[in-house]
């Protein structure tokens, strides 16, 4: 399996090809591709290579699906015996990507993702259910 651990935000991930997970908000728009230089650990089928602190020359590249809020931290802070209290509610923004490709320090690609679009998926759904009604009907 291969997988590479890279950081971002602050904190650490360990990735794979398709792999869809949530970071912390990046500015950058909705389908454009990100690349994260700061590649901790690359381990393919043979082999492990380990940074010190990064790989120089690594990437994993990924594309970003959506912005999306995490749920609501209610934040409530009380005064006592002043009669005074205060409740303000956060929500976190995250980016939420999905891994395409993992690239060696050479260039070379370790691993890349088969993206397939929903509508082909949507399509071939729908054609399967066609079918089945036609067997039911006849």
């Amino acid at each position: 399996m291969t997988f590479a651990i890279i950081e971002t935000g602050g904190k650490q991930y360990k990735v794979s090809t398709s792999k869809i997970l949530e970071i912390e908000k990046l500015d950058v728009k909705k389908g454009e591709t990100i690349k994260f230089k700061n590649v901790l650990l690359l381990n393919d089928n043979k082999n492990t290579e380990i940074g010190n602190p990064s790989i120089e020359g690594a990437t994993v590249e990924a594309k970003l699906l959506d912005v999306v809020k995490d749920r609501t931290i209610l934040v409530f802070h009380k005064r006592r015996r002043k009669h005074s209290r205060k409740k303000n509610g956060h929500r976190q923004q995250h980016s939420k990507i999905q891994i395409t490709k993992i690239l060696a320090k050479d260039g070379k690609i370790i691993d890349e993702a088969k993206i397939i679009e929903k509508k082909k998926i949507i399509k071939e759904e729908k054609k399967d259910i066609k079918k089945r009604v036609d067997k039911k009907v006849k």
